[in-house]
């Protein structure tokens, strides 16, 4: 893909949705911390429901860690790695009331001394919380980057640092959100939805999927 095509791409991704925002529902800096702990190998959805129920009771640090680890336990065990992730949560919170004065750190290295709280997680809350213009590669946008060309790479890291250099600075506060909505809704791992992708005039990925023939709709209704 070639600077004018992702040019091109990004502007189009950008008129469909010129605001984007996660999924994930919070409405402070630690909720989103806690939401995005909690959504490793989850869907936004599992945890949106399981956080309506425990963010009216605890939505602070200091509340969590009030909770006790049975008490959030409970209200997150409809979420898989539960134990694991509670577990997590708790040190997060404790280290945040005694070293950070209750608050989420605007640091990369601090955020990334948090258990649980890898470059990914970390850099979803640099930029959704704090507004900075970084990249969470997950494995929505690892897969976009590399199926369309945009920045090919073995790791996420390397996507990353290509995505970094080649998504032009006016789209790149947003274009993490672009980029994993595109995979989750669009750009689909197993058979892409390139007959209704608004981007793939400019997209290296060929063939082309086509678009499903009333014969294909019968075919896949009967093997669901």
């Amino acid at each position: 893909m070639n600077k004018a095509a992702i040019e091109a791409f990004f502007a189009t991704l950008q008129a469909a949705n010129p605001n984007p925002k996660s999924e994930l529902e919070f409405s402070t800096p630690f909720e989103l911390l806690a939401a995005v702990l909690l959504s490793a190998q989850a869907t936004d959805a599992g945890v949106n429901k399981a956080t309506r129920k425990l963010f009216p009771v605890a939505n602070t640090p200091q509340k969590i860690l009030d909770l006790g680890l049975d008490g959030l336990t409970d209200y997150i065990k409809t979420i898989g790695l539960y134990r694991s992730k509670a577990t997590h949560l708790m040190d997060t919170c404790r280290i945040l009331v005694e070293r950070h004065g209750g608050e989420v750190p605007r640091t990369r290295e601090e955020l990334e001394a948090l258990p649980g709280v890898g470059r990914k997680t970390a850099n979803v809350i640099l930029n959704v919380a704090f507004g900075e213009p970084t990249i969470a590669v997950d494995t929505h946008i690892f897969r976009v980057a590399n199926r369309t060309g945009l920045a090919p790479g073995k790791t996420p890291l390397e996507v990353e640092q290509g995505l970094l250099k080649r998504v032009p600075e006016k789209y790149r506060q947003n274009a993490h959100h672009w980029l994993v909505l595109h995979g989750r809704y669009v750009c689909v791992a197993r058979t892409p939805r390139c007959w209704e992708c608004a981007v793939a005039p400019w997209c290296d990925f060929e063939p082309k999927t086509p678009a499903p023939t009333s014969k294909t709709k019968a075919t896949r209704k009967a093997k669901n």
